[in-house]
């Protein structure tokens, strides 16, 4: 390891560093050998490639700015935390 020193707790200990400070670079046959990480691990890449978090919907919502009465915001404030889904459904049922 060129310019790398040992600091006790930084996640490994001496021993970890010792054993691992030997090992040789990768010449230049092996890494013209070396084959692409998604040639290698085609399952893992494709999970890696589907992201996390939650999956696309076909009607996302869209985000606004609306700019409303206080007294209107505290009346469906004061019904509980899913207000704004409320308020949705409310404009939804006015659109007749």
């Amino acid at each position: 390891m060129t310019g790398k020193t040992f600091e006790p707790g930084r996640g490994y200990d001496k021993a970890d560093l010792d054993e691992v400070s030997d090992h040789p670079e990768a010449t230049d046959e092996e890494l013209a050998q070396a084959k692409p990480f998604a040639e290698v691990f085609p399952e893992l890449m494709e999970s890696i490639r589907r992201g996390r978090g939650r999956p696309k919907s076909a009607a996302a919502k869209q985000a606004v700015t609306l700019r409303l009465d206080p007294e209107t915001v505290e009346r469906f404030k004061a019904e509980g935390s899913d207000w704004r889904t409320r308020m949705s459904e409310v404009l939804r049922r006015s659109r007749g």
